[in-house]
């Protein structure tokens, strides 16, 4: 006789998994949470934001990508969820709002409950770190879509700012200065080129290079930096962030003028931060040329923001007094159109 389960979706595991996740979920809740685990939806109440002149809404989707092929020959898969929450809150973070609450969504091939709480624990680190409330998500068991041991995992944030105080590029004007934060590594993007150059299993992720200080594994699986607290921490000393920058995939070129305005170009002084080795190590083995490695990463660099010179120096304080490292990397030149130029 056939059922549910023969055809490999084990819906007893499904529930095993949420019972085992809600210890983590709890962690995160905010007082506008209205619905609890297990809920068809996630209900938040804006109640609390009435007061802003002007409330706007704002929304970031993204996930790990194949940094999760990095987790799956680990074996470890704690930390794979702060990824997914990071590269959503942070593009929140880069238009001037506060994150709220988070969804998250993993297929996988076979439901085992234990994995799957890992991965929630993550997620909820993520939020306790943006101060977003887990509210939902979903675990699709899709047998013969994935194989058993592989999985994928997405997310969906949506934040709230006051329109006056979202970043706005227009006010960016040539001699504004560039400040970065530093990244804790390769973050998550750039990793189908990473597979490329270095051989995707045990042993070479448990390598121990001299230049980096640590296995190469150790540091891939770095999670990624979440900066809300740093940028909330700017907004705080009542800094205007005039433009802000998440640095993903497409490295400086592609996102540093995602942020500017026609005629203005960011000008980005590579030695004026360190890089970390990793991306040395990537440059070498993989025999990348430079102008592709900042097409493609983030090279220590996970968010640059712009402010005015006068904001400059107190800026890299206050973010500095929120646990990140911030240095000053450049300034804004008129040019004939926006874009980035390295020196």
């Amino acid at each position: 006789m056939n059922d549910y389960k023969s055809a490999g979706v084990d819906i007893e595991a499904g529930y095993r998994s949420v019972e085992l996740m809600k210890e983590y979920v709890e962690k995160t809740m905010r007082p506008e949470v209205l619905s609890g685990l297990g809920g068809f939806s996630g209900a938040f109440s804006l109640k609390n934001f009435m007061g802003m002149k002007e409330p706007t809404l704002v929304s970031g989707t993204d996930g790990v990508g194949t940094k999760l092929k990095i987790a799956f020959i680990l074996d470890k898969h704690d930390t794979v969820g702060i990824d997914c929450v990071a590269m959503c809150v942070n593009d929140i973070a880069c238009a001037g709002g506060e994150p709220l609450f988070f969804l998250d969504y993993i297929a996988c091939g076979k439901n085992y409950p234990e994995k799957i709480a890992q991965i929630v624990k993550g997620v909820a680190e993520g939020c306790k770190q943006s101060g977003a409330a887990l509210i939902g998500g979903e675990t699709a068991e899709m047998p013969g879509f994935y194989s058993e041991d592989e999985y994928d995992l997405a997310g969906f944030a949506v934040g709230i700012a006051d329109r006056a105080e979202m970043t706005d590029p227009s006010t960016i004007a040539a001699g504004d200065v560039l400040i970065g934060i530093a990244s804790s590594g390769v973050h998550s993007n750039g990793f189908s080129l990473v597979r490329k150059i270095f051989p995707m299993n045990e042993k070479s992720l448990n390598r121990y290079y001299d230049s980096i200080g640590s296995s190469l594994g150790e540091v891939l699986i770095q999670p990624t930096k979440i900066y809300v607290k740093a940028l909330r921490a700017v907004r705080d000393k009542g800094i205007k962030l005039k433009g802000c920058s998440h640095v993903t995939g497409g490295g400086f070129y592609e996102n540093i003028p995602r942020m500017l305005p026609d005629g203005i170009r960011a000008v980005v002084k590579k030695d004026s931060y360190p890089v970390p080795p990793i991306f040395s190590l990537i440059a070498t083995d993989g025999n990348v040329e430079e102008e592709m490695m900042y097409n493609t990463y983030n090279m220590g660099l996970g968010m640059v923001i712009t402010v005015s010179p006068e904001d400059a120096d107190e800026a890299v304080r206050a973010i500095e007094s929120a646990g990140e490292k911030a240095y000053i990397v450049g300034e804004t030149e008129a040019a004939d159109k926006k874009g980035v130029r390295l020196c």
